[in-house]
């Protein structure tokens, strides 16, 4: 292996993050979702300033329409079928529309604590390194499992983003922590472990979270987090126009945010068509 060069390439990604935090006045945006697996809305999201983005295997099948899902509660039940090769595919096209300055780290079968357990080989990660990620989005929920998937990052020249979630959480999507000090504990032992940058679930988007707020549990986890590593902090679940602010003010320094944007796109859709279709019955009754 060479490691020079390995870590000549995490030293590249990291400074893309410290950048973007920075211009961003200490809290940027992971942007995901539809922005994150179409190359299209990806430029969109870059063009209006986003520097990080993320594409992962579920929003990929919910995109794609994979085994007929049209949630993301059913993709996540299949988001394992998803192929590395498909997660390579949408990476490198991504890669080639946003180009070499923007952050990229993607979410891959084997990555997540998936349905059906699948293991994870060095060829794998090689090949989403190869086709111009910069780290890997990991949903791991056992600490052991992500140390391997650490060392396999790190050795292709890959940062690791991973996340601490509660226990009662609907999905596994992270190191599991009760109460606001096993946060800390938990992640000061990724971080030992050599994670780059730690993140806290704080409820799926699609659970939902009172507009404009933050339970007073999230703020208090967050606040946890924020406090207990060195390394970037990212809040992931349940983020939206209505209350980003409320989330930025905790001192998180990625905000992670894709059902929003689906959301979003899919409304403009239906209003945009309603608009044509108005307009084309009223011709025909003129």
């Amino acid at each position: 292996m060479i490691r020079g060069d390995m870590n000549r390439k995490r030293q590249i990604a990291m400074r893309k993050v410290l950048s973007a935090i920075k211009m961003h006045g200490g809290t940027t945006l992971l942007s995901t979702g539809i922005t994150g697996d179409d190359a299209r809305l990806a430029k969109a999201a870059v063009d209006a300033g986003a520097r990080m983005l993320e594409p992962n295997h579920p929003a990929v099948a919910l995109a794609r329409g994979y085994q007929g899902v049209t949630n993301m509660h059913d993709a996540e039940a299949i988001r394992h079928e998803i192929s590395i090769e498909q997660m390579a595919e949408v990476t490198a096209g991504v890669r080639k529309v946003v180009g070499p300055e923007i952050f990229i780290t993607v979410g891959i079968p084997g990555g997540f604590t998936e349905v059906l357990p699948r293991p994870l080989s060095e060829e794998d990660v090689r090949l989403i390194a190869e086709a111009g990620a910069d780290g890997l989005h990991v949903h791991k929920s056992d600490l052991d499992d992500l140390r391997d998937i650490v060392e396999l990052a790190h050795a292709n020249g890959l940062l690791v983003d991973a996340y601490v979630a509660h226990p009662a959480d609907l999905h596994p999507f992270g190191i599991p922590a009760e109460t606001t000090e096993e946060v800390r504990d938990t992640a000061k032992k990724m971080e030992a472990i050599g994670v780059d940058m730690i993140g806290l679930m704080t409820g799926m988007s699609y659970e939902g979270v009172e507009a404009g707020q933050i339970p007073s549990a999230i703020r208090e986890r967050l606040t946890a987090l924020v406090t207990s590593v060195n390394a970037p902090t990212l809040a992931e679940g349940g983020i939206n126009l209505q209350n980003f602010r409320a989330f930025r003010e905790t001192g998180v320094n990625i905000l992670v945010v894709g059902t929003a944007f689906d959301d979003i796109a899919r409304q403009a859709v239906r209003d945009t068509v309603k608009v044509f279709l108005q307009n084309e019955a009223e011709r025909d009754q003129a």
